[in-house]
């Protein structure tokens, strides 16, 4: 079988029962091995011969193929699955439909090559042996029998094949529209109810050579008319060729001089009239028999898009008169609608057709034409405008960012296409702001960095934000500023506070994905205590707004905005709104406390901020901790500030941590190591030498009962309150006048009492630490920090957690860079 190439594009139908490009290509015919047969196969077309393969199908001797409207074959390979080929040229979709035929054996002349559904095997035979079926007379007598026969036939796929051949063959459509006439002269109620009955049967014989019969200039008005006459409805049919012929006018707001193109668009709007509105809602039975009139209906649009995009006289004159000041404004509101609808058309189109659609309309002229339009006053005019700009925003928002870019270059910031936008967007009359809630979806669609493209010549992220910040920023946040004059709400309505709140979701979008532009704004024009303002709003929506933007403020965790607020006390209206709500669990209530828990949590300058300037408003709300835990951490805080000493000692813990062996450890040691083992961190095993030499051959008993007596008293230390304290601990003072000694603790496996090992060779500490020979304070009475050890012989030292209970210790005498006194919380236990 000779190999042939042709044009196509592929189309797959998806869940909603429309139909998807996958792309165009070539299709060919061939023997595939891997499928153990002839197959079809589609090559992208850009990809040349070697292309990628968009389409592998194998001819099923099974499968049903149907040829519809000369250029389309469809058919399925699974479960809801389906596959088109529409081809660009009769010639081509006639010689691979004969390739489909010759591998089932079929007849190239039928338009579908097998059943759709099976059937049992008695009725199979049935049919097959009885001859075709033979339809009655057409005549006004006998049209209830047909009625039946149609009916009875629709549940078996090979009657309704055979039933609609003869339909086909006979010439029957145009006898039945014939008697229809008849019927509505002789106002012949039953044989109009029987006529609605057929004509709606053949619409479920899904047969495309049937459809263009119905749909053609001449029988599709009285198609329409047999569907008006439900017998549900009675003696009061539907008047939908009224609606047609007298209420509804086709606009050519531009001549159409393509004939073709005039029928192609009358054909379209009728038959998507049927569907929608003239036939009855499918059963679920019903609704797969319908698809070919979804097709038909859907490969028609593409049609129209493809031969208007071709025509370049018809858009020259269709921009020419949009942009034309002589214009009235009826013809224009025209104009817009009519490129309105252009425009959804193209939603039928493929990825890369749909690119070259709108990149033509860009050549034409199509933005600057919309700024024109956005600046009229009819309402209406520009409503169909913003759709037509939504259009192109969501397809390519780096086309529109370029062109404002450009435009801005000659124009004031008051006329930029965008700025137009955002002003709609805050004039917008409706009560319920419907455009403006979709122009601000526009807009963040337009400053989203997702969807910017970055080259190696330039960022558009960098260029645009620039713009953006310099030229439309104080448009958009006008209104907030012009409402919160004076640290008050000037207006309180329920339409401003709903624009505020689309203006601070925008604002608070912002926030996370444009750091630095953003950030200098806020802190330049004092935004964020102009949003706090709004926290004193009736409107609740709105008053979370304005937190909502501070809380993502603060969630950034930017030094710059927490010195910003606390510079201008910009917690103080958080906490009056908290305080004005009172004892109420809302919403407000929520919010404002995650975020001083958030605060506690994380933001160290914050938590002082917040307890020094508005501890005595909050100290009294003990229904939840987090005002407590705030306080307590501040505390923390300040404890450390005051012992530096005691900072410098966990500094060199953290340079000097110790891997503990990987041994088995038991119950009672595991509970001592894990007790803080949030706080710990875990470094190398690498002992830190001594500064004194000489401790390397010392050793023996005395020694060993001279370090036994600090060490006991280290570990009753914990134990002791805080009056007891300062006692012990200077009694260990004890040690600083001696040479730095380096012990370990080791542990027996079953117990964990202390017992002294001989120490290991002293070397000298970490340099630039507090007791090293390179740093001040070293010599005899800096004594460096102990090494702690397992009886696996590695040494471990030993960070614990900073909290309220950490004792200061009173170490006159001593230099500030001396080694701080051990804490009472040591883990150690016997």
């Amino acid at each position: 079988m000779t190999d042939t190439r042709r044009r196509v594009k592929v189309y797959t139908l998806n869940e909603d029962r429309q139909w998807d490009d996958r792309g165009t290509g070539h299709v060919s015919s061939g023997y595939v091995e891997r499928l153990k047969g002839m197959s079809l196969l589609v090559r992208a077309e850009s990809d040349g011969e070697s292309g990628s393969l968009l389409l592998e199908s194998k001819i099923n001797p099974n499968t049903a193929y149907q040829k519809q409207q000369d250029t389309l074959i469809v058919w399925s390979e699974a479960e809801n699955y389906d596959l088109a080929l529409s081809f660009q040229e009769k010639a081509g979709c006639d010689e691979i439909w004969e390739k489909i035929c010759q591998v089932q054996g079929k007849d190239p002349s039928v338009d579908i090559t097998q059943e759709l559904v099976d059937e049992s095997e008695e009725e199979r035979f049935d049919d097959m042996s009885s001859p075709g079926l033979e339809l009655p007379p057409c005549e006004l007598g006998r049209l209830e029998e047909l009625a039946e026969l149609v009916a009875s036939s629709l549940p078996s796929p090979l009657r309704r094949e055979k039933l609609a051949l003869a339909v086909e063959n006979e010439g029957y459509i145009r006898k039945l529209l014939e008697l229809f006439r008849q019927c509505e002269d002789l106002e012949n109620a039953d044989g109009l109810h029987h006529l609605y009955e057929i004509v709606k049967g053949i619409f479920l014989l899904n047969r495309t050579a049937l459809f263009e019969v119905m749909f053609s200039e001449e029988c599709i008005m009285d198609v329409i008319g047999c569907l008006e006459h439900d017998p549900v409805l009675g003696a009061a049919p539907r008047r939908h060729r009224d609606f047609l012929t007298k209420t509804a006018r086709f606009k050519e707001v531009i001549p159409i001089g393509d004939p073709e193109l005039r029928a192609k668009i009358h054909q379209t709007y009728r038959v998507q009239y049927i569907q929608d509105m003239v036939l009855p809602t499918p059963s679920v039975f019903e609704e797969n028999m319908l698809s070919t009139l979804h097709s038909f209906i859907f490969f028609n649009k593409v049609e129209i898009v493809g031969m208007l995009q071709d025509d370049e006289k018809f858009l020259t004159d269709l921009f020419a008169q949009l942009t034309d000041e002589a214009t009235d404004d009826d013809k224009r509101y025209e104009l817009v609608n009519f490129l309105k609808e252009f425009c959804a058309f193209s939603q039928t189109l493929q990825p890369q057709n749909r690119e070259a659609f709108f990149k033509t309309l860009s050549n034409m002229g199509i933005l600057p034409a919309l700024e024109v339009v956005l600046g009229m006053d009819d309402v209406q005019v520009r409503g169909a405008a913003t759709d037509i700009f939504s259009y192109l925003v969501e397809y390519n928002p780096s086309m529109v960012r370029e062109f404002v870019m450009q435009e801005s270059q000659q124009n004031d910031d008051d006329i930029l296409l965008i700025n137009l936008i955002i002003e709609h967007m805050i004039c917008d009359t409706d009560p319920e702001l419907g455009g403006a809630v979709q122009l601000m979806g526009l807009l963040r669609t337009l400053v989203d960095p997702e969807n910017m493209l970055a080259t190696a010549n330039k960022t558009e992220k960098t260029e645009f934000l620039s713009f953006f910040y310099k030229h439309c920023m104080h448009i958009l946040s006008a209104p907030l500023l012009a409402n919160t004059t004076d640290d008050k709400l000037s207006k309180d309505d329920f339409q401003t506070s709903q624009l505020l709140a689309l203006i601070l979701e925008l604002l608070t979008f912002c926030v996370e994905h444009h750091t630095y532009h953003i950030k200098n704004y806020i802190i330049n024009k004092d935004v964020l205590r102009r949003v706090l303002v709004l926290t004193a709003s009736q409107h609740a929506f709105l008053a979370l707004c304005a937190l909502r933007f501070m809380r993502r403020i603060i969630g950034l965790k930017d030094e710059f905005y927490n010195r910003y607020i606390i510079r201008n006390f910009l917690f103080e209206p958080v906490v009056k709104a908290f305080l004005n709500n009172g004892a109420r669990y809302n919403l407000m209530n929520s919010a404002i406390i995650e975020m001083f828990e958030y605060v506690r949590e994380d933001v160290k300058s914050l938590t002082a901020h917040i307890v020094e300037n508005y501890w005595k408003a909050l100290e009294d709300v003990n229904y939840v901790q987090t005002f407590k835990g705030l306080k307590l951490r501040y505390e923390q805080q300040r404890e450390r500030q005051d012992n530096p000493k005691l900072d410098s000692m966990r500094s060199i813990l953290r340079n000097h941590r110790f891997r503990r062996d990987a041994r088995t450890l038991d119950d009672d040691e595991e509970m001592w190591f894990n007790a803080d083992e949030d706080e710990l961190e875990d470094g190398e095993a690498v002992v830190p030498p001594s500064d004194n030499k000489t401790t390397k051959s010392s050793g023996g008993a005395g020694e060993n009962e001279d370090l036994m007596d600090p060490i006991s008293k280290f570990m009753e230390r914990k134990k002791l309150k805080d009056s007891d304290e300062k006692e012990v601990l200077g009694k260990s003072s004890s040690l600083s006048g001696r040479q730095s000694p380096s012990f370990k603790l080791s542990f027996s496996g079953s117990t964990t009492k202390t017992s002294l090992s001989s120490p290991p060779p002293s070397a000298s500490l970490h340099p630039g630490s507090p007791g090293s020979p390179g740093s001040p304070g070293s010599g005899a009475k800096g004594s460096p920090p102990t090494a702690v050890t397992t009886k696996g012989g590695l040494v471990g030292l030993v960070d614990y957690p900073d909290d309220d209970e950490e004792d200061e210790e009173d170490v006159s005498g001593e230099s500030k860079e001396e080694t701080p006194p051990l804490s009472k919380k040591s883990k150690l236990s016997s």
